[in-house]
């Protein structure tokens, strides 16, 4: 199979790998971090100006319907840049459910603001003890006439202190962790009843958690079928998965890159300690890891076209087996490898193990989706 870039994408990686070797070393990271929200309007006016915000939308929606493959390449290079702008939350989750089901009038109505960077978005799904059930849900959207009035309370929103919409799952009907009965809505941040309380996570991005109280919305919030929307919720939290993959692969490719610099420099008894054969191991694991890590986000990305939901759901698990165990060992034997130095804030080695780790576990750590696969009939099926 070849897996070889396209010329067009070839052009898409060199950019994307330009515009942030220009614009986002450790030390301008640090500043982008100091800026209200967290991160850094500028930057995210140049991924605008570049097309990056607009990337997998249809040209009909004002973008540039690229693909999935598109889509890894940028996530790969925001992972090896440690990047902080809103990206996933923006444009792979709360883009995502526009471009999956968006009516016509919602797609106008945010699209070309998302497009053009005056809009950000976030996805506010998850929930006390809900863990990594997409399908257990307590926030309610009730009918009050022609809309509804949502109340609840999500937690560890991503970006969503500084969003402008965010998209939230709420229940129309059912129990708790019915399958049916689960809706996504529109809510404008700002909107009568949202009470948002942001704070930074250990990655060094943001977060916030969201009280909804009688909050009232429209029936043109609804995403989709309000009593039915769990599957496009699957969808666009799988899509989020292949792109954490990409994002891993790139953090875990600059962590081998930082540490192979960093014992070729430092001296013990006299000599570079990248001559000592057992670290020279250690080095050659990390690349084993980080190669059956670059696969597996292949395959997802890969997957993320699969028609048949249950497969590639299947896919999409096994691949997030491989990066959650990839990201855990190459992060580990990074910060052993930079000894007490890598422990401190001012290396950014540590910051990538940070990082990868919370990619490990967000939509579901290497053991929930080992689960997943077991339960799904493993990746090779009956003969």
């Amino acid at each position: 199979m070849d897996f070889d870039l396209s010329e067009e994408q070839r052009l898409l990686k060199d950019s994307v790998d330009g515009l942030l070797g220009d614009s986002y070393d450790f030390e301008q990271r640090k500043k982008y971090g100091a800026e209200k929200g967290g991160w850094s309007k500028s930057v995210w006016s140049k991924f605008a100006e570049q097309g990056l915000l607009g990337l997998p939308f249809s040209e009909s929606d004002g973008g540039f319907g690229a693909g999935a493959v598109e889509t890894m390449i940028v996530m790969e290079a925001l992972g090896k840049a440690l990047v902080l702008e809103p990206y996933l939350a923006t444009v792979v989750l709360g883009g995502g459910f526009l471009r999956h089901c968006g009516s016509a009038a919602q797609k106008a109505e945010h699209l070309p603001s998302l497009i053009d960077g005056s809009k950000t978005l976030a996805f506010a799904q998850l929930e006390k003890n809900s863990r990594y059930d997409l399908a257990d849900v307590s926030t309610t959207a009730k009918k009050s006439g022609a809309g509804f009035v949502i109340d609840g309370e999500k937690f560890v929103v991503l970006h969503g202190d500084t969003a402008d919409t965010l998209v939230v799952t709420a229940r129309t009907g059912g129990g708790q962790r019915d399958r049916a009965g689960i809706g996504a809505f529109l809510v404008p941040a700002n909107a009568k009843g949202v009470t948002v309380k942001g704070y930074p996570t250990q990655d060094g991005l943001r977060a916030a958690d969201i009280t909804f109280n009688g909050v009232e919305v429209g029936a043109d919030a609804a995403l989709g079928d309000p009593a039915n929307a769990l599957p496009l919720i699957e969808q666009v939290v799988d899509d989020a998965r292949i792109a954490l993959c990409a994002e891993a692969v790139g953090a875990m490719e600059e962590s081998l890159k930082t540490t192979v610099e960093y014992i070729k420099t430092r001296n013990q008894f006299g000599v570079a300690i990248g001559t000592f054969q057992a670290l020279q191991h250690r080095g050659s694991d990390m690349f084993v890891a980080l190669e059956q890590a670059r696969s597996m986000s292949y395959f997802a990305t890969m997957a993320g076209t699969f028609d048949d939901a249950r497969e590639r759901a299947t896919a999409v698990a096994a691949a997030k087996v491989q990066i959650g165990r990839s990201a855990r060992f190459v992060g580990q034997q990074a910060i052993q490898l930079h000894g007490g130095v890598g422990m401190t804030m001012e290396f950014k080695i540590g910051h990538y193990f940070k990082r990868l780790t919370m990619i490990e576990s967000a939509f579901g750590d290497a053991d929930y989706h080992l689960r997943r696969v077991s339960d799904l009939g493993g990746l090779v099926g009956d003969q």
